[in-house]
This record gives structure tokens, sequence and C-alpha cells, in this order.
């Protein structure tokens, strides 16, 4: 499989809603990606099967998503979602790599999100990438209201981040053969 990353284009918005709907099907309203892609502190990026095509047009086949907005230097996770069939492949780890990546190109100063309680492989990610538990939003999700563990990076300028994101992107390409942590514009 070959999979490459890239911003999210109006185009995208449809398969984009379903790879979201399926990812977090108690999440109402859904994100409205309309808007997201007018918001000029919002940035999204997704994952597309190169060698898979979708349509009459050949459009990119989406295999996942994320964003994020910068907000006084913080770079807020909105999402990472990967279809179904392709979980466990390592595209979510991917987004988060092309993530970090596209936040310091933005010049964040740390990265952070929410991420359900329960969700343990989740935390278990973004602890592999350097991120702490900071908090707990109490009865955040609306519809079991489960907690959010609220999860930091900090320090993502540092030399000790720089290489440990270096290190694990390396044992992320060697693992998956997906050596693509360049945004394809």
């Amino acid at each position: 499989m070959s999979y490459c990353v890239r911003p999210m284009r109006w185009e995208d918005i449809t398969q984009v809603t379903e790879i979201d709907l399926e990812a977090f099907p108690t999440m109402l309203p859904p994100t409205n990606y309309e808007r997201e892609l007018k918001n000029k502190i919002a940035y999204y990026i997704v994952a597309y099967d190169d060698h898979r095509a979708v349509g009459e047009h050949g459009r990119q086949y989406i295999v996942g998503l994320t964003g994020f907005w910068i907000i006084a230097g913080e770079a807020h996770i909105i999402n990472i979602a990967v279809r179904q069939p392709y979980r466990r492949q390592g595209i979510g780890e991917l987004l988060l790599i092309s993530l970090i990546d596209l936040a310091i190109e933005k010049d964040a100063q740390l990265i952070t999100l929410e991420v359900r309680a329960s969700n343990n492989a989740a935390q278990s990610l973004y602890y592999k990438y350097g991120f702490n538990i900071k908090g707990i939003r109490r009865g955040y999700y609306s519809d079991n209201r489960e907690d959010a563990v609220i999860m930091t990076v900090e320090e993502i300028y540092s030399a000790s981040f720089q290489e440990r994101l270096n290190i694990l992107k390396q044992a992320h390409s060697k693992k998956w053969g997906i050596a693509l942590y360049q945004i394809v514009h």
C-alpha cells in the first residue's frame, strides 16, 4: 500500500464527512467541513490511498483525516480519524506525524487535544509522541457524559523532542513502509 498526505480540499468534503461520521457516530452535529475550510485558524490534512481512485473523475480515495486550530500559539487537535478497513495500518500515526510537522511549520508552540478516557489505544499513541496528561474534562462527551483526558506536548522545538520525532518517523517508515512525511501540496 502507498499512502500520502496533503491538505484537505473542497472535493474531499463528501469523503471526509463519511469518515468523520463513521469514526464519531455520536458526535452531533458532525463537523461542518465547508466552514472549516474557510476558517483561517483551521488546518486539515487527509491521507489518501495512492493506488485507489474513486468516482468518474478518478479522485483520490481518502482513508483518513486530521485537523487542528491554532489559537494563541497552541495547535488544538480537532480530530484524527481513519476509515474502518484501513485502521491498524499506521495511517493514524502517519496523520499524527504530519500534523506535528504542520503545527511546527505554522509556528505552534505546543499541541493539545482531548481524548476519551476509555480510548487507551489513542492515549498510547499520544504518549509515544510525548503528550502528557494535563487534566480531565468531566462529562465532556455529550453522548454518554464520558470524561475527556486533556493531553499536551510542549517544547516541540526542543532538540530532545525533535530527536524523538525523527526516531519515531524512522521506526514508522520501517514498520509500515511509508516514507512520505512531507505534505504534498
